[in-house]
């Protein structure tokens, strides 16, 4: 059994937390990769390393004093440091990192010293080989993930270790120079080492037990969830379920390696599994609730539309010259309904509704703002009638007002839209009726 193991900023915030995650890795002797993130905050109203190493390098760039700010970095790993009594100093990676914080080399670096020093403290905690990930993983040209060239050399690397520390978050360009991955990207760097170890379960540690149902903000105390697929799981991390980046199942789920999200502060609890494939049945007929808010709707009508060949092109093709993307879009025999973020449209609104004109001659255009897209999600619902019936009754009950409902062919989602206003109700509506009733 070969497990690879990634802790998230809360993990490894201060050295009590240090401590638990040595606990857990020494624990199970599968446990031999380990991916480490930035320190996190240590309490309410703390600040998270990566947000203070940006801070910092924003004045040397400025050519404002920072000394006094990187010291105040420094302090955070040295506490950690003094904590776990090692014998271990940092002052010589402050010092380079002073001085090219001053030649300016860039944000990307910057922002990866946390991840970069946290690997060297984690690595020399555990007795583990430490492994700069920017050796390791690398990023093309234009800025893309080179799998090709990261999956050779990072192999032949970790194959040398029996135990290793990757840093998460960042990797190089061709040129050396340090490039990050998205905020979060440490989920992402996870992923990768297991790709490359061929390793049994990807175990991602973090502050909750892993998936719930729905969001805590909006329902109190949600159901968790035991298992849930990669699809599943993609829907609802692109509607905004956020305790794993959603870029993260890609390398794992090409090798079919299951992910194990866990609770470093609750090591005993079961977490949820992420698989490709499970003959488990939910325990119920859906897996979980997600939705955004600030979308808008571009509504677009035009008789015998559906006859006309290329309309659909014409329009998109509009939202595409005005570097727009688009969410959904439902359509009927007359109508086409366009949802894109209303952030990235308002100031290209009239842009877009003229060049629709121009292209695909509509009768009308009108625009519906201050929506909020709803994606229910669950294997469960394709073996089971009436689902769409069920979310229908539980808004009307709540007496929301459905502007959308959009199907895919894989029956694994619904995606409702409704109003900005009516969104919590809606999500609370909906797991009322398929969960259980909300005291």
């Amino acid at each position: 059994m070969k497990k690879v193991v990634k802790f998230g900023g809360s993990s490894l915030a201060s050295a009590q937390q240090f401590m638990k995650v040595g606990e857990i890795i020494r624990s199970e002797e599968d446990r031999k990769y380990v991916i480490p993130s930035a320190p996190g905050k240590r309490f309410d109203g703390d600040t998270k390393v990566t947000d203070m190493l940006y801070d910092c390098y924003r004045d040397a760039e400025e050519g404002k004093k920072f000394t006094d700010k990187l010291k105040a970095i420094k302090a955070r790993y040295d506490e950690i440091i003094a904590g776990l009594k090692l014998p271990l100093s940092l002052d010589s990676e402050f010092k380079s990192i002073e001085e090219n914080f001053k030649k300016q080399v860039g944000e990307n670096y910057a922002a990866s010293r946390g991840e970069y020093l946290n690997g060297i403290i984690m690595a020399d905690y555990l007795g583990f080989a430490f492994i700069d990930a920017a050796k390791v993983i690398f990023f093309k040209e234009d800025g893309s993930y080179d799998e090709e060239r990261t999956k050779e050399v990072l192999s032949t690397e970790l194959s040398k270790h029996d135990r290793a520390v990757v840093p998460g978050f960042y990797g190089s360009l061709p040129d050396g120079t340090v490039k990050t991955f998205s905020r979060g990207g440490s989920d992402i760097t996870g992923s990768i080492v297991a790709q490359a170890v061929h390793a049994d379960v990807y175990e991602n540690w973090t502050d909750v037990s892993g998936f719930l149902i729905a969001d805590p903000r909006i329902i109190k105390q949600p159901v968790g969830i035991d298992t849930i697929t990669y699809k599943e799981l993609r829907e609802l991390s692109y509607m905004g379920a956020t305790v794993l980046h959603e870029e993260a199942i890609f390398p794992v789920r090409k090798e079919g390696i299951p992910i194990n999200i866990r609770n470093t502060n609750a090591p005993e609890d079961n977490g949820t599994w992420i698989v490709e494939s499970t003959c488990q049945k939910s325990k119920y007929v859906i897996t979980g609730i997600a939705g955004k808010k600030g979308f808008c709707a571009i509504n677009i009508e035009k008789d015998m539309m559906n006859a006309e060949i290329g309309f659909g092109r014409k329009v998109l093709n509009v939202f595409e010259d005005n570097g727009i993307s688009f969410e959904h879009v439902p359509s009927g025999i007359d109508t086409l309904t366009v949802f894109v973020h209303q952030d990235e449209f308002m100031d290209k609104e009239q842009q877009v509704v003229t060049g629709i004109h121009r292209l695909a001659k509509p009768d009308t255009i009108d625009i519906e703002a201050d929506l909020a897209l709803i994606a229910v999600v669950g294997r469960g619902m394709k073996s089971t009638r009436g689902t769409a019936g069920r979310i229908f009754s539980a808004l009307a009950h709540a007496k929301v007002n459905v502007k959308m409902i959009d199907q895919g062919s894989s029956e694994l989602n619904i995606i409702i839209g409704v109003t900005n206003d009516d969104f919590e109700t809606a999500i609370s509506a909906i797991y009322n009726m398929f969960v259980e009733p909300i005291v």
